[in-house]
Parts: C-alpha cells; sequence; structure tokens
C-alpha cells in the first residue's frame, strides 16, 4: 500500500517566506484548481469558486446569499451570534483568496471577490444585531475599495485600455472619498495612505501611457463649467464607447 504523503514533506518543499506573499495554484485530487498560500507553519488551501473553503451554508453557495434570501423572506430579520460568527468567517476567506487572486495577477478574479465582499459588508449591516459589530467590519470597506480599484486598473492596463485603468482609479476614488464624507472625515480623505497610493499609481499611469483626461472626467469638467452642448457630446461618445 503506498504511504500517503506527510504534511512535513510539503512544508519542506515549499519553504515559508515571511518577505513576500506565498501563493500558487495547483490541481487538486479530482483535477479541479485550488488555491494554496503558505503562511507560517503551514498551509491555506482555497477552493477557486464559491465560498473558498467549500462549503455550503444551509445549501447556499455563501453566507452572502442566505442573508439576501432571508432579508427576501423577512424584512425584520435579524443576525443570531452564530450567524454573526459564520459572517465573519466568510468577510477573512474572501479577504485571503482576494490577495492570493492579486499576487498571482488574476485581476477580474480580485474585483470579483472584492464586490462579494463589499455585498456582504451591505447587507450585514442591515441585519445586524448591534451597531459595534457592524462597525467592526465597514471600517475596512476603505482597504476593500482599494484592493478593488487596484484589482479593477490593472486588470483594464492588461487589456491595453490605458485610459479605463485611469478612469478606473478615478471612479474608484470617488467611492472612497463617499466614505469619508458619510463618516464625516472628508478632511482625511486626500491624506490617507491608500488614497495617495491610488493617486499615485493613476498619475504614473497618464505619465508612463502619455493618458490625458478621460471621457469621463471631460463630462465631469464640461458640467461643472456649465458647458452643457459639449457634456452632452461627451454622453454620447461615452455611451457608443460603453456599448462597443
Amino acid at each position: 500500500m503506498k504511504k500517503p504523503p506527510h504534511l512535513d514533506d510539503l512544508l519542506l518543499k515549499w519553504k515559508f517566506d515571511p518577505d513576500t506573499l506565498n501563493v500558487r495554484m495547483v490541481k487538486g485530487k479530482d483535477g479541479r484548481d485550488v488555491l494554496q498560500m503558505r503562511v507560517d507553519m503551514g498551509v491555506l488551501q482555497l477552493e477557486t469558486t464559491g465560498r473558498p473553503d467549500g462549503e455550503l451554508i444551509n445549501g447556499h453557495e455563501s453566507m452572502l446569499e442566505l442573508l439576501q434570501q432571508r432579508r427576501l423572506e423577512d424584512a425584520e430579520f435579524k443576525l443570531d451570534e452564530d450567524q454573526c460568527g459564520e459572517v465573519d468567517r466568510e468577510f477573512m476567506q474572501f479577504y485571503h483568496r482576494r490577495i492570493c487572486w492579486l499576487r498571482l495577477q488574476y485581476y477580474h478574479r480580485a474585483v470579483m471577490d472584492a464586490d462579494h465582499t463589499l455585498r456582504l459588508m451591505d447587507v450585514s449591516r442591515k441585519v445586524s444585531p448591534e451597531e459595534d459589530w457592524s462597525q467592526s467590519h465597514e471600517q475596512y470597506r476603505p482597504f476593500v475599495l482599494f484592493h478593488r480599484t487596484q484589482a479593477a486598473a490593472l486588470g483594464e492596463l492588461e487589456e491595453d485600455t490605458a485610459e479605463n485603468a485611469v478612469q478606473a482609479i478615478t471612479s474608484g476614488l470617488e467611492t472612497m472619498r463617499e466614505f469619508f464624507i458619510k463618516h464625516e472625515a472628508e478632511e482625511h480623505f486626500e491624506t490617507d495612505e491608500l488614497v495617495v497610493r491610488l493617486v499615485e499609481l493613476r498619475e504614473s499611469l497618464r505619465s508612463e501611457y502619455q493618458v490625458g483626461q478621460t471621457l469621463k472626467e471631460k463630462l465631469t469638467a464640461a458640467v461643472e463649467q456649465e458647458k452643457y452642448e459639449l457634456a452632452a457630446q461627451l454622453r454620447d461618445e461615452l455611451s457608443k464607447r460603453n456599448q462597443n
């Protein structure tokens, strides 16, 4: 009988490096793709679709899907302690997979997982048993938006659309600004580390790829300057581009 591989063998062959994110995609026993992340003293394995741990939650692919269904059935539904724990687990699992996708440069997958997390934040806030629990997650929204914006921009750049990459960052920054305004912290927006990093990325892309104002930026400027005829022309051009 063939001796099964021991975890010791795996850990010895794949050394942990504290200076980088150790991630790879490999085949599972049944041939499916799985993600593996080498962490200190172990390895995390994540599914590439559905919930990263591969589990179903009461027949649903995720807590997000379950909570959306419960909200439809009962507008007054509130989470209990065990359900709060499952939401916490899902946030952490999708964080781990999101950074794996970023490390492997699967940018569109990173955007999808960031969107999942943002939707889970939205619905869990509505069914939260208490404000403090909601805020324990909401405080990380700018970080998730940072990852999403970065991934969206780099994904556009991979497809040779530098202007769209710049616009993705501008749109992400606008969404982040809305968060700061909502929480009465707009005065800290310009100096926030994540905002500064996105602005630096955007301006480096402008310089490297010689991107001037994007269509959306021209449209915003035209509206602000009350040049409504020009704004209408820019809207038409933007609509045609989106259709293509």
